[in-house]
């Protein structure tokens, strides 16, 4: 006998087995910003991708010229980057906030910190010209996107020749700080953070009217452990611009940690810090 229910119900799973799932597309460095078409990220302006690879570190090599860099001199850091699988070096890559590779190095005290660009040679390797300014050890965040692959953000350890004199306790410090031609205040929420959690950082500029993007995006903001462990990069959680700039970050441990902020305004980059508290209540 014939079944129309059951010939109904196989009908219906034979279209359903026929059609494609929905593919989202992704903000490469905002995984968490999605869409049902292409388009380009609200947050930072990268193009929303689909079918992004699974993410895989790309190893960094680095050194420099003169090979022991000294404080007060100027000294070239040459920088290759490999893909993992092909072991080879990567010679194409993707703009990432107008700039093809950002670099940020932080001295073991935390008091000298540098938010560079290295230049792309015709073979594939960056350099860059830089003068740090005090000996020990310093820790460097690389912010790169290879062509084929996903945003990479990749740590290393390097040292300038030098006396070395040990870290201070990083104590905490909330005040509002002055930059070149604004001034920054931090509230956060809650007002106590907490490691493992999200804390909405809210900095709330004066005056505001003068701001302008930098680097693609209205603020940068970097955020370090006392020990250099932990290096966080962020954006904006919001694109628009006024007088309170928001930011989330996720600290991953309790202790004081120093979060860098940058902000443009009337062509000036402002570059300010604060000390935050965050405590584990786990």
């Amino acid at each position: 006998m014939f079944n129309r229910r059951l010939f109904t119900l196989c009908a219906i799973s034979a279209g359903a087995w026929g059609q494609q799932a929905p593919v989202d597309f992704v903000c490469p460095m905002d995984p968490d910003v999605r869409s049902k078409g292409p388009g380009k990220c609200p947050r930072c302006g990268m193009k929303l991708e689909a079918g992004l690879p699974e993410p895989v570190e790309y190893p960094v090599k680095f050194w420099f010229e003169p090979t022991v860099p000294r404080p007060g001199m100027a000294a070239q850091l040459h920088l290759e980057v490999v893909d993992p699988l092909k072991k080879k070096r990567v010679r194409e890559f993707e703009e990432i906030h107008e700039k093809l590779f950002h670099l940020f190095a932080i001295s073991s005290d935390l008091n000298s910190f540098a938010h560079v660009h290295p230049l792309l040679n015709a073979d594939g390797t960056f350099t860059l010209t830089h003068t740090f300014t005090q000996p020990g050890e310093y820790r460097m965040l690389a912010d790169f996107y290879p062509k084929g692959g996903t945003p990479q953000l990749v740590s290393r350890t390097f040292f300038i020749a030098g006396e070395r004199k040990p870290a201070p306790k990083l104590l905490v410090d909330m005040k509002p700080k002055e930059g070149e031609n604004l001034q920054v205040e931090l509230v956060t929420e809650p007002p106590q953070p907490i490691a493992g959690k999200k804390t909405l950082l809210f900095f709330r500029i004066s005056p505001h009217q003068g701001l302008q993007p930098y680097l693609g995006a209205w603020g940068h903001l970097l955020a370090a452990s006392g020990d250099l462990i932990d290096l966080m990069h962020g954006h904006p959680e919001f694109p628009e611009a006024g007088p309170q700039i928001q930011f989330n970050v996720i600290f991953p441990r309790a202790g004081v940690h120093r979060v860098w902020v940058q902000f443009q305004s009337l062509q000036v980059v402002n570059t300010v810090a604060f000390n935050v508290q965050v405590v584990d209540l786990r």
